[in-house]
């Protein structure tokens, strides 16, 4: 999996951070991608990647504040106007498809493509194809959500070389037996591909949070996750006031990660009063979490 931030930064755009959004692409999975909010210029800053909005399935929207869905539009008309007909789903709290509706009714954009809707509560668990899927509430003083993605075991990898001691050609044969097949070779034998698969590989875990002040449920959500995107609004030792506009510190962020053994923690929704000090932050995170980064706009990760 590889996770691009498109946006970092908290409330208002600054000229080196946007406003909320990344995307996870997954190569192993035919180049799926799916969009974690969209903050105004989502689809702009998409220009600036090797990444395409025809290639998007999913949406998940955290919670409605502007600085996280005013990009959404634009990029829904521009995956249609990119000739996408594939259909959409879009994840969010109650009010997203009034609030796109009305966005694209008023501007009269006709899509060509069918979004289905999943609104977002407390608890919610879904699956896709290869994952599992948690929805936790988070405290943001308006509904706000986190998700805990937990891919699916995947098969263990075939023993090519007990298959070639048996004479088993590359081709056709050896996929249907990687896929676990029963099959007949030409000369009656019958071979189950289950019996040449080695022990299955747990999946990964990954933990995606909307904006929110320290919750109980965060922790549930990160527990022994492969990878924590958390906000850090402020600096540590401003919990007063990130606990008053329901935010998070760098030092909360970071003992959760600690609290929750999570192996990497990336830190995102960084307010414009810092613009100046990246190294400060990176320097506090890493002095308290080891395996901790304070993101930027454009940067990309492999998990």
């Amino acid at each position: 999996m590889e996770i691009t931030f498109l946006g970092t930064g908290a409330g208002v755009p600054a000229k080196h951070r946007n406003v909320s959004s990344l995307i996870l692409r997954f190569p192993e999975y035919d180049g799926d991608q799916w969009i974690f909010d969209c903050g105004e210029g989502t689809q702009h800053q998409v220009l600036h990647t090797n990444l395409r909005l025809t290639k998007v399935s999913r949406i998940f929207i955290t919670h409605l504040h502007g600085d996280h869905i005013y990009g959404l539009p634009g990029v829904l008309g521009s995956r249609s106007f990119h000739g996408s007909t594939e259909p959409l789903t879009i994840y969010g709290p109650k009010g997203i498809q009034e609030f796109v509706d009305v966005t694209l009714g008023v501007s009269k954009t006709h899509l060509h493509y069918p979004i289905e809707y999943v609104e977002l509560q407390d608890g919610l668990t879904f699956s896709t194809d290869f994952f599992h899927i948690t929805v936790r509430l988070l405290e943001h003083g308006i509904p706000s959500y986190g998700f805990r993605l937990e891919e699916k075991e995947k098969p263990g990898k075939l023993e090519i070389e007990r298959l070639q001691a048996l004479g088993i050609p590359s081709g056709p044969l050896l996929g249907k037996l990687k896929r676990g097949e029963v099959v007949e070779l030409p000369d009656g034998t019958v071979l189950d591909g289950r019996d040449f698969l080695g022990p299955p590989t747990p999946g990964k875990v990954y933990a995606i949070l909307g904006d929110t002040r320290p919750t109980p449920s965060i922790e549930q959500l990160a527990r022994h996750a492969d990878l924590l995107v958390h906000e850090a609004t402020r600096r540590s030792g401003d919990e007063e006031l990130a606990n008053l506009y329901f935010h998070s510190t760098i030092a909360q962020a970071t003992e959760l990660a600690k609290r929750a053994e999570v192996k990497m923690l990336l830190i995102n929704h960084i307010s414009t009063r810092y613009v100046d000090n990246l190294e400060e932050l990176q320097q506090e995170a890493s002095a308290q979490f080891e395996h901790s980064i304070v993101v930027q706009d454009f940067d990309q990760f492999v998990f």
